[in-house]
């Protein structure tokens, strides 16, 4: 089990802090934490909630890589609720998009980016009509 833990804590780039108390940790290391938290239970579907939130465009690209990778580790899926578009575009094979409340467009990425009801719903009637 140690040795598990250890193998997760160095996959989400947190070996040279491993001894550090967590309140200690920078918001981006509190990610990975959370991160390698969930993988250490070898869980086959993790479910993430903003884990982009407050981070800065390379800190983002760190945890793309994580969770790109998770499947290395026998990870089987994820599903997460995040509003950096950039982030969900990089780590999903489909998307569902809600918007008040409601489902307006589900699919691969690259289809989701090109839904009119979408570009209406985040960029405004005008854009999504240009």
């Amino acid at each position: 089990a140690r040795s598990w833990c250890e193998e997760v804590i160095g996959f989400c780039g947190l070996k040279p802090k491993m001894h550090q108390k967590a309140q200690d940790l920078t918001i981006a290391d509190r990610k990975r934490l959370e991160l390698a938290r969930a993988v250490a239970t070898a869980p086959k579907l993790i479910l993430l909630d903003e884990v982009a939130a407050g981070l800065n465009p390379s800190e983002i690209d760190e945890v793309i890589r994580i969770i790109k990778d998770l499947k290395g580790l026998g990870i089987g899926a994820v599903v997460g609720v995040e509003h950096v578009m950039r982030f969900i575009m990089e780590i999903s094979d489909r998307i569902i998009v809600m918007h008040h409340g409601k489902k307006i467009s589900e699919g691969r990425p690259e289809e989701v980016v090109r839904d009119e009801k979408v570009l209406e719903a985040y960029l405004g009637k005008s854009y999504a009509q240009a």
